[in-house]
């Protein structure tokens, strides 16, 4: 059940339409798990700097069970994740970064339960 949280300094006004909806589908594809787990959050306009500067930026948070626990794993989500979002947001690769979080299954709640025993 990956959870995907973009934060970026852009205006609402200057994303694409349904960024939400592409990110869940980008996201399924690149890890590897069915869209209907992904949990997609796109936040705009946000007062932020990256490296020093508050030109246009954006942070991705990736956190998911069993395919971010590596640095081979994350080498190539990243690359993949940095191709959908230069090209959604327009923005330079040296204006977006990306953190990865492994899960437990332990660690997410659905259903009044956790995963662990989903």
């Amino acid at each position: 059940m990956p959870f995907v949280e973009l934060d970026t300094s852009l205006p609402a006004e200057r994303l694409p339409p349904g960024l939400a909806q592409s990110l869940c589908a980008a996201a399924a594809d690149i890890l590897g798990k069915p869209a209907e787990r992904v949990n997609v959050t796109v936040r705009s306009g946000l007062p932020m700097v990256l490296s020093g500067s508050a030109e246009p930026c954006a942070q991705l948070v990736v956190s998911s069970i069993g395919v971010v626990g590596t640095a081979e794993q994350n080498k190539q989500h990243s690359a993949r994740f940095f191709d959908v979002l230069t090209a959604q947001l327009g923005l330079g690769p040296e204006r977006i970064v990306i953190r990865f979080y492994p899960l437990e299954p332990w660690q997410i709640g659905k259903n009044r339960t956790v995963m662990t025993f989903l």
